[in-house]
């Protein structure tokens, strides 16, 4: 079977959907986000097939797609519509990695109950988590990593977004026992060339390997 990673952040509007563009160009791979919430503006998938330079075919279709761009527990409702997290099964089939979005944080509500890490706990797939490098990522990535690992949620690693921030990296690595996978920074202007020469040149392959 080849690869699936999941990738997901500390926070909100961290960049995670650029680094997720930019992985699966860099390894080839197909995009899917499970829950779209947000559909008036350039989705992220769309964006995804954009900067990643995917075409179509390497561009799973959304589970859920919602209006309103709010937590999907919220946008859900909104749009009279019940996410049912049971129905979040990965996809199958595919001769090439498979790179999943999750939304938001680890703890964004998909219902009453059920929180996006409990569906990474239920699929067992290895995660990258993104963490920005401003200030207070050091406490958001640590509660982040102590969240997955408490559920038995294997991690590739950090990927840290922004400027750099050498001892905030090597605190939360150090403390938290993680492998850093490298640094995205701030691109300008932000394309498909200028993202692939980002990842070629802050990452590598290997560590992407489950």
């Amino acid at each position: 079977m080849t690869s699936r990673i999941v990738v997901t952040g500390t926070d909100t509007g961290i960049g995670k959907t650029v680094f997720s563009a930019g992985l699966a160009g860099f390894l080839g791979a197909r995009y899917w986000k499970p829950v779209q919430a947000g559909i008036e503006e350039e989705t992220d998938a769309q964006l995804v097939a954009r900067l990643g330079g995917l075409p179509a075919d390497r561009i799973v279709p959304e589970r859920y797609r919602l209006r309103t761009p709010a937590s999907p527990h919220q946008s859900a409702a909104r749009d009279g519509v019940r996410i049912d997290p049971a129905a979040l099964d990965v996809p199958d089939g595919g001769d090439r990695p498979l790179v999943i979005e999750g939304a938001g944080g680890l703890m964004v509500p998909l219902d009453g109950s059920t929180l996006y890490i409990d569906v990474f706990a239920r699929w067992q797939l290895p995660v990258v988590l993104c963490a920005r490098t401003a200030l207070g990522t050091i406490n958001h990535s640590l509660l982040s990593v102590e969240a997955l690992r408490k559920r038995g949620i294997d991690m590739l690693g950090i990927a840290f977004i922004g400027d750099s921030n050498p001892e905030s990296e090597r605190a939360i690595c150090e403390i938290g026992q993680v492998r850093r996978l490298g640094r995205l920074p701030r691109l300008a202007p932000l394309a498909a060339d200028t993202l692939q020469a980002a990842f070629k040149a802050s990452f590598r392959r290997e560590d992407f390997n489950p």
